[in-house]
């Protein structure tokens, strides 16, 4: 039952995660006219920081604020958010030049991809629980 109800609530903030980049995204390409590679970074940097609150406090109940375990996280959280990235972008790339894809097209897909990633390096590297929890 625990861990349904984590995967919802890690469901529910990984679509609000997804708006957000989405709604970034859209705004750069397509109202500033941005190229489509800056504008996954910039749309990456604003979701993540809601993502890694979200995850830390609602997603996998972790509440310890200590400096150095908060330190360790949100470092572990940005190498692999990071990580992810450079998966969204290649891609993106890919099915953006080599496939002839739609750009948003290929954003929407992509970014299921990246959120099973996410959910899995979340679980099971940042805040794993110890074993004594």
């Amino acid at each position: 039952m625990k861990l349904g109800k984590e995967f919802l609530n890690y469901a529910v903030f990984g679509v609000l995660t997804t708006v957000i980049n989405l709604i970034v995204y859209a705004l750069f390409t397509k109202v500033m006219s941005a190229d489509y590679k800056l504008s996954i970074t910039v749309a990456w940097l604003i979701s993540i920081i809601f993502a890694f609150v979200t995850n830390k406090l609602y997603v996998f109940k972790n509440n310890d604020s200590r400096l150095t375990l908060l330190s360790k996280e949100f470092f572990l959280f940005l190498l692999i958010r990071l990580s992810s990235l450079c998966l969204d972008i290649i891609l993106m790339i890919v099915l953006v030049q080599n496939v002839r894809m739609d750009d948003f097209q290929a954003k929407i897909i992509v970014n299921f991809i990246v959120i099973a990633v996410n959910y899995l390096a979340s679980k099971y590297i940042v805040f794993m629980k110890k074993t004594s929890e």
